[in-house]
């Protein structure tokens, strides 16, 4: 006689994880190679419409080039992220700009605004990390006004990092039962988590192009420089491919 034992699954914890993630990200100094990222925060803003005298979040801004793109659109931007060291790189490239931008730490997951106070929300490369992945799609649609817009930018499971985290991923397993982030540069999971409260949504794939004086140039500043690669925690993507990004740049609420 055969006896087949079901092995209760261990839920994930969130909060450990989510604290662990903050810890890495502060370490090394991801604003250098945040910056290299720029034209990123551009084209989103650009797919989006960002415009003159909206109210725009950024949400897990990192050092801000998202934010720096839509202030330089004239828009009223408030710039958000858990890691105080990142915020405080985005203001000083605000003012060395003359840039009017609010700078305030918030968890992506449990934003601190009001339903319906903004006409846009943007993210590049920084809600796809969170834990929680239905969390920080409900808060940026509980913030954003009737009518208004969220611009995303995500990495791919195709693409260059998506190859990284694998790599990184051999050596260091993400924590049992947390959703691969490559998901976010996915269009079934970006319907999943805005589609049913969406009257418009639109995903496209560009290339990004990782501009440095060499190969070994390159992972000297990532070896140097990225949070993920010198404290490694994060809950790291499955296979990739190819060297591309998808955003998703468009999700007008009704």
């Amino acid at each position: 006689m055969t006896q087949v034992l079901d092995t209760p699954q261990i839920a994930p914890d969130f909060s450990a994880i989510k604290q662990r993630q903050q810890a890495t990200w502060a370490s090394g100094d991801f604003a250098v190679i945040g910056t290299t990222l720029q034209i990123v925060g551009e084209e989103l803003a650009e797919a989006v419409d960002v415009r003159a005298g909206e109210r725009v979040l950024d949400v897990a801004a990192g050092n801000g080039n998202a934010t720096l793109a839509a202030a330089r659109r004239f828009a009223e931007v408030t710039s958000t992220d858990y890691v105080p060291a990142l915020l405080d790189k985005g203001r000083a490239r605000a003012q060395a700009e003359g840039l009017v931008v609010r700078f305030e730490p918030a968890d992506a997951e449990a934003l601190p605004y009001a339903d319906g106070c903004f006409d846009v929300v943007l993210s590049t490369f920084g809600a796809m990390f969170t834990p929680e992945h239905a969390r920080p799609a409900h808060e940026m649609l509980r913030v954003l006004r009737p009518g208004g817009r969220i611009g995303l930018a995500n990495w791919t499971m195709q693409g260059f990092i998506g190859r990284l985290f694998q790599v990184i991923g051999a050596y260091v397993p993400p924590p049992a039962g947390l959703k691969s982030p490559a998901l976010w540069g996915s269009e079934p999971h970006i319907v999943t988590l805005f589609g049913a409260q969406a009257a418009e949504l639109r995903c496209e794939r560009r290339h990004f192009n990782f501009r440095y004086r060499s190969p070994a140039h390159w992972l000297e500043v990532f070896r140097e420089f990225y949070g993920p690669r010198t404290r490694p925690s994060q809950p790291w993507m499955p296979r990739a491919n190819k060297p591309s990004r998808a955003t998703s740049p468009r999700c007008s609420k009704p």
